[in-house]
């Protein structure tokens, strides 16, 4: 459907819980909390978390295929030096890498809950329903592919399993990331896929270099500053006629709004710009990059894809 936004307000319970989180003590009693209920409910949909991660550790030198795939050079931003995913260092360490499958795995099981229950499929449900909608508005596969906050490549092999004749980009801004995606590879036949470490609002390719921009789950961890520069960023390396597309978080889903405070609060210790994106104008944002108005589908009880088509000049 055609999108016209309003930028929902914060309830007087976000500010009460901003205020508590702002306590350290409480704060780390909170991220402690929602890690723990993320490894519990991994394991009991039968999702072996601290098994993967010993698995995993061993599989091989992390550390000298990370020197390799490491850019020296960069620059990270301060927003990305934040405490998130209830990792004191962010997405800048192995346990972070290594846990993200799982994790997604967890995050995503209850997705359905209601009409399906808790299920180990909710993350693949949901990245088929984004390809889904990707497919139907696309008028022609993409040839070059970019994938922002790729991760550990969790949304970049579904990309190529898409489109299989493209040639793929992933990029992200943890090293650590990127290693176990490379790792990864090994076990997807024929992918065409390059892993950048680098900037989503810095990405250093030269205009008209894609297809498609795609970013998955990317903008809810994101200050508002920061996803308009990658707005404008998608926009210049994407060709006449181009896409951009993202799927996240829909604030306007009836589940955000009925959230137990005690849950919003597990949460929000483990997003620290939740709210930044829950009242970003993602529509006008994209308007004033040069995209044509977006077209916005919702595609589970609790998320939302995004595709906006470059505008002609």
């Amino acid at each position: 459907m055609n999108a016209t936004e309003t930028t929902p307000q914060p309830p007087l319970t976000t500010h009460l819980i901003n205020r508590l989180l702002s306590i350290k003590p409480l704060w780390n009693i909170a991220k402690y909390q929602a890690r723990q209920m993320m490894i519990n409910r991994a394991e009991k949909i039968g999702v072996p978390w601290r098994n993967n991660v010993k698995i995993l550790k061993k599989a091989q030198n992390w550390t000298e295929v990370y020197t390799k795939i490491e850019n020296t050079q960069i620059s990270y931003p301060d927003y990305y030096l934040a405490s998130f995913h209830a990792y004191e260092q962010g997405n800048l360490c192995w346990e972070a890498a290594l846990e993200v499958e799982s994790a997604a795995k967890a995050v995503h099981s209850t997705i359905w809950k209601d009409t399906e229950g808790i299920s180990i499929e909710g993350d693949a449900k949901i990245r088929q329903n984004y390809h889904h909608v990707l497919k139907s508005q696309l008028i022609q596969p993409p040839q070059n592919i970019l994938d922002l906050g790729c991760s550990a490549g969790l949304s970049t092999f579904p990309l190529q399993k898409a489109y299989p004749q493209s040639q793929i980009t992933g990029l992200d801004l943890s090293a650590y990331c990127l290693a176990v995606a490379q790792y990864r590879s090994q076990f997807y036949e024929n992918h065409h896929i390059t892993w950048l470490h680098a900037a989503a609002e810095a990405t250093g390719f030269p205009n008209n270099s894609f297809d498609l921009v795609s970013a998955f789950l990317v903008f809810h961890e994101l200050p508002q500053s920061a996803a308009k520069a990658i707005f404008q960023e998608a926009r210049r390396v994407l060709g006449n006629g181009g896409y951009f597309a993202m799927m996240d978080m829909n604030p306007r889903s009836e589940v955000y709004r009925k959230m137990p405070p005690y849950v919003l609060t597990l949460l929000k210790s483990t997003e620290p710009y939740l709210d930044q994106y829950f009242t970003l104008d993602v529509v006008s944002a994209l308007i004033e990059a040069g995209f044509q108005t977006p077209q916005i589908t919702p595609i589970s009880p609790r998320h939302r894809a995004i595709i906006a088509q470059v505008r002609s000049l």
